[in-house]
């Protein structure tokens, strides 16, 4: 039996493999008592070694851009024999982005899949990268739960035009399944695979989704571009708010779809619809 060691331990992905884990040490900033079958340790991946000491396998959410280096600190040979890695659809959906921080997010994620693969070919550790889109499920993404906190501060919510861009939002639960059935699979040796949820709808309907989850009354307001832009302005200043921006507010009536066909046929891949938000 392979040690299984989950780095990105306590972010939403993390937050369900801990749980379906029989036995594994897990990565995190700061130190926490070992619980039950989690053996946890504090390492920063920016300057850290793994503690690798029997034939292990790595399952990796957190900054992709961390992993290539974490690896190369590494002696030569080693008995991490597999790595598991989550990374993003960022990469494509934001690579055309008016906004330089996007475009800058999306080439740091390609930047680091590549520098991955040739880590993992220089020292013989079998790969699979996962991308997922639009992830949600335990109250920590900035999507999912964002519209749902303006929702409970505002009793509203505010697109631009129609909304009519289709969204495949993925539950973290099912990604968490997702990475142990990939590790288990021959099939997932070396492979890259997209992951979205079982379930095609417009962001309009995702929203008043939300909406119903939170047993409240959809109440959307269709905002012209220029007057949202300049909304913008106004509030991305708040903390709380940094994270939007005008690329992003064009994205609601774009088509944000990918296929999992690869994943339903190596590895069983079959998420779930959008429900059990988590919030």
């Amino acid at each position: 039996m392979s040690t299984i060691i989950v780095a990105g331990a306590t972010n939403q992905i993390g937050h369900f493999l801990l749980s379906k884990l029989p036995k594994l040490i897990a990565i995190s900033r700061q130190a926490r008592p070992n619980t039950g079958n989690i053996t946890w340790l504090k390492i920063d991946l920016a300057t850290g070694i793994l503690p690798i000491k029997t034939p292990s396998k790595l399952f990796y959410s957190a900054p992709l851009s961390l992993l290539p280096p974490l690896l190369a600190r590494l002696p030569q040979i080693t008995l991490l024999n597999q790595v598991v890695v989550f990374s993003s659809t960022s990469c494509f959906t934001k690579e055309n982005s008016t906004d330089l921080k996007e475009q800058t997010i999306a080439n740091q994620l390609a930047q680091a899949e590549k520098a991955l693969i040739k880590e993992c070919q220089r020292r013989n550790i079998t790969w699979t990268i996962l991308r997922p889109t639009l992830v949600y499920g335990c109250g920590l993404d900035k999507n999912v739960t964002f519209i749902a906190s303006f929702i409970k501060k505002f009793g509203f919510f505010p697109i631009v035009g129609q909304g009519i861009g289709l969204r495949q939002p993925v539950h973290a639960d099912d990604l968490a399944t997702a990475c142990i059935q990939a590790a288990s699979s021959p099939k997932t040796a070396n492979k890259t695979y997209n992951l979205t949820g079982g379930q095609t709808l417009c962001y309009r309907d995702m929203v008043i989704t939300i909406f119903k989850f939170l047993g409240k009354k959809p109440h959307i307001i269709s905002v012209p571009l220029p007057l949202f832009t300049t909304m913008l302005r106004c509030i991305t200043w708040l903390p709380k708010y940094s994270h939007l921006s005008t690329a992003m507010v064009n994205r609601i009536n774009q088509d944000l779809c990918f296929d999992s066909t690869a994943a339903q046929h190596d590895f069983g891949y079959q998420p779930r619809k959008f429900v059990d938000l988590g919030l």
